[in-house]
């Protein structure tokens, strides 16, 4: 079990930047393979980034190049920098955990923060 607390949203110009963390309590960080989710008004939630527990990454299309997930084991807390934001990118922003057997899947799972909304607007 793991709880999960996000921080970092707020409200920037289209083409700024912001870094979303989310720390992780009350279990071992270093056992769950880590996401970012974001759920937009009117949409479904979709994945953004995902890291394994030994620090592969992946990226949807939309973000890649722009955004980078990363964790700090050290720290139990995942980030997620995000540059070059757009309008799109406009939504609640979630960390996600799941306690994965290996150390190289990313999978979504059970557990999930409360959220951090994350507004582009000139």
């Amino acid at each position: 079990q793991i709880q999960l607390t996000e921080s970092g949203g707020g409200v920037v110009r289209p083409g700024g930047s912001l870094r979303l963390s989310c720390s992780g309590s009350g279990g071992d960080f270093t056992l769950f393979a880590m996401g970012w989710y974001r759920q937009a008004t009117g949409k479904q939630r979709e994945l953004v980034a995902g890291i394994s527990r030994r620090g592969d990454t992946i990226y949807q299309p939309p973000v890649e190049g722009r955004f980078t997930i990363s964790r700090d084991n050290a720290k139990s807390t995942l980030y997620l920098q995000m540059d070059n934001l757009q309008s799109d990118d406009t939504a609640v922003y979630y960390c996600n955990a799941a306690n994965t057997g290996t150390t190289t899947s990313i999978i979504m799972g059970t557990y999930w923060g409360q959220g951090t909304l994350v507004a582009v607007s000139s």
